[in-house]
């Protein structure tokens, strides 16, 4: 058996970018999910996988290149990801330099791109970027097509689905790549053996009156969402995939991983790694209640005591004996996707829940004893000033347990972004300037209000709202007056921003 290594799965930096000084210890320092998925798969298909997470290690381009160098893979696949979804793109200057360091090392060494920011940009991240393929799906088979090819000895890329590259100076695209569809038999979790599992923290709030933020891990438990969100990306990797498998155009995939697997990918990291602090990636967890309740019966099962934090939308919570569950099997936060306060601007983004539901929801989760993340956004299509005082307002009313104020961006692979480009709105020229927490965040204007507006009316509600004497006797009241104090040390940390100084 060759012992040569087929694919080297990296994980890029750029964190001091993306969050400036929140990146030391505030934020969370996340296990690259789609790497350790991917990393799974190939080993399953019999290919020789290791994982270099750069941002983990804290190496900058030159000392990962010579690692890289070092290990001298067959092929080289940066996989472009981030926190979330919509976090894909802030990867792209850490992206940039790696590349560049690769290149500048060995031009010969063969280079992949895929994630979220490339499915949605292929043929400009292909042109723009010193690599040889792009991948315009989630990266699973086009990986396994390509070193099968690059083994051949007489490759020819046009055999490789999902993949572009270029050939005579023009670039080719291949055919579309199917996703996995088995996610049980051929993706069964993540390869967790190959990452630095002492090196990954869970974000502040998560922690609130925990000792301690590691050890810490992050999993899917599904995959997609069948929800059409304007302002969000996360299909961007799937619908290639999708048109492989036939399905039409309007239709979002949505997979799952069984209960019992999960159980299982849980169990891994509770024994091997002594995991308490979890993550369920899932863009909406609380969707599919049957699906919900095996993976808490597989953790109660076990007698796991766990922090665990998952996403919800307001319409996805309905069953209070599901919460009080969740409860028990150890789900203490749940973010939740309240996103504007006015019904106007929520259903021009489709989010068309009525106004109560908000705060019935709420209550129906701290009921449970579990506590609220209420993610905001400000800047949607429809919002004015009036408006996002009116979102602000009602946060401050909800006073959850902590709260996300984001400013709208046209993520690409989001239908906003295609808006973006046929309304001629300004968007950011470098991709940095996706991040909400960069020096260069550009968010969109809306149609009343200019980018600069929003921007400073985002930075300001995050002081107005945590400063307050409500929230701060909140928080110690539920975690001790340790949080009290973190959270100020928290929004004593302002934020550079180029546009709030021209």
């Amino acid at each position: 058996m060759s012992t040569a290594l087929d694919v080297l799965i990296v994980n890029p930096g750029g964190r001091d970018k993306a969050y400036q000084k929140l990146g030391g210890e505030l934020a969370a320092m996340e296990p690259p999910i789609w790497a350790g998925l991917l990393a799974s798969f190939l080993r399953g298909k019999g290919l020789r996988v290791e994982i270099l997470d750069t941002d983990a290690l804290g190496l900058g381009p030159e000392a990962a290149s010579k690692w890289i160098e070092e290990r001298d893979p067959l092929l080289t696949a940066v996989v472009v990801y981030g926190h979330n979804p919509n976090a894909s793109t802030w990867v792209m200057p850490g992206v940039r330099s790696l590349c560049g360091a690769i290149k500048a090392r060995n031009r010969n060494r063969r280079l992949l791109l895929l994630g979220g920011h490339v499915s949605a940009l292929p043929e400009r991240t292909l042109r723009e970027e010193e690599a040889d393929y792009v991948c315009d799906g989630e990266g699973t088979y086009t990986l396994l097509d390509l070193v099968r090819e690059l083994k051949s000895g007489s490759p020819d890329l046009h055999r490789v689905r999902g993949i572009l590259f270029f050939q005579d100076g023009e670039i080719q695209r291949s055919e579309p790549a199917p996703f996995v569809v088995d996610l049980d038999r051929e993706m069964p979790g993540m390869a967790w053996d190959l990452l630095p599992m002492d090196r990954y923290r869970a974000h502040n709030w998560h922690c609130f009156g925990e000792e301690e933020r590691s050890p810490y891990a992050a999993i899917y438990t599904t995959l997609g969402c069948p929800f059409r969100c304007s302002f969000c990306c996360i299909q961007a990797p799937f619908k290639q995939g999708e048109k492989a498998l036939g399905y039409k155009p309007q239709v979002n995939s949505y997979r799952k991983w069984s209960p019992q697997r999960i159980g299982r990918q849980i169990e891994i990291l509770v024994e091997n790694y002594g995991v308490r602090h979890l993550k369920i990636a899932d863009e909406i967890f609380l969707l599919d209640k049957e699906h919900v309740e095996g993976v808490c019966d597989e953790i109660l099962r076990r007698g796991y005591d766990l922090n665990i934090w998952a996403y919800a939308r307001v319409d996805t919570v309905r069953d209070q004996a599901l919460l009080h569950k969740m409860r028990r099997a150890g789900f203490r936060w749940l973010a939740l996707g309240i996103e504007s306060a006015n019904r106007e601007v929520r259903k021009d983004v489709s989010k068309g829940y009525r106004e109560e539901k908000i705060e019935e929801t709420v209550q129906k989760i701290q009921a449970a004893g579990i506590h609220i993340i209420g993610n905001y956004i400000f800047g949607l299509p429809e919002d004015d000033l009036d408006s996002m005082r009116e979102t602000l307002e009602l946060a401050k009313s909800l006073n959850t347990e902590y709260a996300n104020f984001n400013s709208a961006m046209a993520y690409p692979g989001s239908a906003l972004y295609r808006e973006a480009l046929e309304r001629g709105w300004p968007l950011p020229k470098t991709w940095d300037g996706y991040s909400q927490h960069s020096k260069a965040s550009l968010p969109l204007p809306t149609r009343h209000i200019s980018s600069r507006e929003v921007l400073a009316f985002r930075d300001q509600a995050f002081r107005e709202y945590f400063e307050r004497e409500e929230y701060l006797e909140r928080v110690e009241k539920a975690f001790g007056p340790k949080v009290r104090e973190q959270v100020r040390e928290m929004t004593s940390k302002s934020l550079e921003r180029d546009l709030l100084e021209t």
